[in-house]
C-alpha cells in the first residue's frame, strides 16, 4: 500500500470506534459508486455533481500525450518559463506537484501590484501563461490574464501563441479563450476545485513545467483500489476517522511536514480540509506548522497533530503519549487518499464537504467596494507609520501598536484561534510568515497564517462558516506603485485593498474581532511588529 498511517491516543480510539461503522455502512464503495446520498438529503443535489474526482485517474490519462506534445512544442521554440495564474485549488495542487518534482513553476496567486509587476518583468520572451479558473470568472485570474495579454503585446508577442487556458466546458473563459485563439483544456465539471489535483487543473501547468505526469497518476493508481473497498485497512476511512471523530473532538488539525519528501503538501491539505468542513458552525481548522512550532510544545487539548513523514511504519496502532497521526506515502497516492478522507470527515461531521456557502460573501463585499469607491475609513491612530484600524472590541481599548495586538490576543477564547492574513507581496517579503510563531508563543493558542488574497480561496470559508471562535489580524502592504488592470475600471492596488476591506467587513458582520494594520514600509514595519508582539 502506497500510503501508511499510524495513530495513537484519541485518534487511535476514534479509528477503533468509527471505522468498523464506516465499513458496515459501505461508505467507501458508496463514494466510489458516486452515491450522493452519503452526506444527507440536504447535500445530495450538490454531491451528485461533485464526485468525479474518484474517477480522475482514468479521465486524465488521455490528456497526458496532449500536454507532453504542447510542452515539447513550447520548448522547441525556446519557451520554457511556465507561469500559472490561478487561485485556490487551481494553484495549490500544481504548486505542491511542481515543488515536489523540483520543476520550476511560477505561481501567480496574488493581486498585489508589486508581485504582479515582478512576474510580468520575469523572462516574458520565454514565458507561457497557464490561466486556470473553474468558473471562468475568477476576478484575480481574469486580472492577471489581462495584464499578461498587454505585456505580451508590448513585447511584440501574439498572446494566442503563449496563453493556455484550463477551465470548465462552457464557462465564460472557455468561450472567450476559444474566440481569442488560445489553447484550451476543459476539465471534468463534476470535480470541485479543491478536489481537482489529478485533473487538468493539476496536470496541465505541471506537465508543461516538466513534471512526469505518468508517474504521478501511477502513484495514485496504486492506492485506488484500497480506497474503494469497505475494509478496516482502507486508508481513507482510517484517516477520515482519525481527523474528524476524536472524543472530545480535536477541531484544530496541526499539519506538520516532518522529514517528508513532499514539498508544500500541508498548504494544499489546508484548503481541502478547511473549505470542505468549515460550515454550519462546525469544522476542522487546519493549522500548518513547522516541526519546531510553539503549539507542539504547549499542546492545546483541542489540537490534533498529524505529521507528514517518509515512513509511518507498518503498525496501525502505536504507543505515543502525544496521540499523533503519522502519514507517509507517494504524492499521487496521498492526494487521492486525503480527498477520500476529507469526504469521509464530512459525513462524520454531518456537513456537505462539496459546497462553500460562505466564500461568496467576501467576493460580493469586494465587488461592492470596487463599484462604490467609498473613501477609506480613517485610521483609529497611526503608530510607527502603521495605520491601525479594527472592530470596536479591539480598537476601543488600544492606544499604540503593542496594546492593539495585546487586546486582540485577549479576545482569543479558550477554544479559539488567531488567523493572520497578510495582503503582502509574498515573493519579496516572505519573512512576514515568521510572525506566526511569535504570535503562537505569545497567545498560547493555535495560529494560522495565510497570504491574501490567496487564503480567501482556502481557509476563508472556515473563518466565516466554521465555529465562531477566531480572531483576525490583517496585514495590508501599501504598494510602492500601483498597476492598472487593462480593460477594467480599477487597478491591482484597488482590487487587493477592496479584497482586504471586504473580508474584514464580512468577518466583523459575523461578530469576529478584526485588527487591520496598513503597512507603508514592509521591512521597517516588520521590525515594528516583532517589537510590538514582544
Amino acid at each position: 500500500m502506497n500510503v501508511r498511517i499510524s495513530v495513537s491516543g484519541p485518534a487511535a480510539d476514534a479509528v477503533r470506534r468509527v471505522v468498523p461503522r464506516l465499513v458496515a455502512d459501505r461508505v467507501a464503495t458508496g463514494i466510489t459508486a458516486l452515491d450522493a446520498s452519503l452526506w444527507g438529503a440536504g447535500a445530495e443535489a450538490e454531491a451528485a455533481n461533485r464526485l468525479g474526482w474518484t474517477e480522475a485517474i482514468a479521465v486524465s490519462r488521455p490528456l497526458l500525450p496532449e500536454i507532453a506534445a504542447l510542452r515539447d512544442d513550447f520548448r522547441a521554440r525556446g519557451i520554457d518559463h511556465v507561469v500559472l495564474a490561478g487561485m485556490g485549488g487551481s494553484s495549490l495542487a500544481p504548486e505542491v506537484i511542481a515543488r515536489t518534482a523540483r520543476a520550476h513553476l511560477t505561481v501567480l496567486d496574488s493581486t498585489h501590484p508589486d508581485q504582479v509587476r515582478a512576474a510580468l518583468a520575469d523572462r516574458i520572451e520565454r514565458t507561457v501563461l497557464v490561466v486556470a479558473s473553474k468558473s471562468g470568472s475568477t476576478v484575480e485570474t481574469d486580472s492577471q490574464r489581462r495584464a499578461y495579454e498587454q505585456a505580451f503585446g508590448e513585447a511584440g508577442i501574439d498572446p494566442a501563441t503563449r496563453i493556455v487556458v484550463v477551465t470548465d466546458p462552457g464557462s465564460p473563459l472557455d468561450e472567450s479563450a476559444r474566440a481569442a485563439g488560445y489553447r484550451v483544456f476543459t476539465a471534468d465539471p463534476s470535480v470541485g476545485g479543491r478536489y481537482s489535483a489529478l485533473t487538468a487543473f493539476g496536470l496541465v501547468p505541471t506537465g508543461l513545467a516538466g513534471v512526469d505526469l505518468d508517474e504521478l497518476l501511477d502513484e495514485a493508481e496504486t492506492i485506488e483500489l484500497s480506497l474503494a473497498i469497505d475494509s478496516e485497512e482502507n486508508p481513507g476511512l482510517v484517516l477520515g476517522a482519525a481527523i474528524a471523530a476524536t472524543e472530545p473532538r480535536r477541531d484544530k488539525l496541526a499539519i506538520v511536514a516532518d522529514g517528508t519528501h513532499i514539498v508544500g503538501f500541508a498548504d494544499w491539505a489546508e484548503q481541502l480540509i478547511a473549505e470542505s468542513t468549515g460550515k454550519e458552525g462546525v469544522g476542522i481548522l487546519p493549522v500548518v506548522l513547522p516541526p519546531d512550532a510553539p503549539e507542539l510544545t504547549t499542546r492545546p487539548d483541542d489540537l490534533q497533530v498529524v505529521r507528514l513523514v517518509d515512513d509511518a511504519g507498518t503498525e496501525r496502532f502505536v504507543d505515543d503519549t502525544d496521540g499523533e497521526i503519522r502519514v507517509s506515502g507517494t504524492l499521487g497516492a496521498q492526494l487521492l487518499a486525503w480527498e477520500y478522507a476529507t469526504a469521509v470527515a464530512g459525513r462524520l461531521l454531518g456537513i456537505n464537504p462539496f459546497d462553500q456557502p460562505d466564500v461568496e460573501s467576501a467576493k460580493v463585499a469586494a465587488r461592492g467596494l470596487l463599484e462604490a469607491r467609498p473613501e477609506p475609513m480613517p485610521a483609529a491612530f497611526v503608530a510607527d507609520g502603521i495605520q491601525v484600524r479594527g472592530t470596536p472590541d479591539v480598537i476601543g481599548a488600544a492606544s499604540d501598536l503593542a496594546s492593539a495586538i495585546e487586546v486582540l490576543l485577549d479576545e482569543v477564547p479558550a477554544d479559539g484561534y488567531l488567523a493572520v492574513h497578510a495582503y503582502v507581496d509574498r515573493v519579496a517579503h516572505p519573512a512576514f510568515a515568521e510572525l506566526r510563531d511569535l504570535l503562537a508563543a505569545r497567545s498560547g493558542r493555535p495560529v494560522t497564517f495565510g497570504w491574501g488574497p490567496r487564503f480567501l480561496h482556502s481557509t476563508g470559508q472556515y473563518h466565516k462558516g466554521g465555529p465562531a471562535h477566531g480572531v483576525f489580524l490583517q496585514l495590508v502592504q501599501r504598494p510602492a506603485d500601483d498597476l492598472p488592470v487593462p480593460g477594467r475600471p480599477f487597478t491591482f492596488g484597488e482590487l487587493i485593498a477592496a479584497q482586504a476591506s471586504g473580508d474584514a467587513t464580512v468577518l466583523a458582520e459575523h461578530g469576529r474581532p478584526v485588527l487591520t494594520l496598513t503597512l507603508p514600509d514592509p521591512s521597517a514595519d516588520l521590525r515594528s511588529l516583532r517589537e510590538a508582539i514582544g
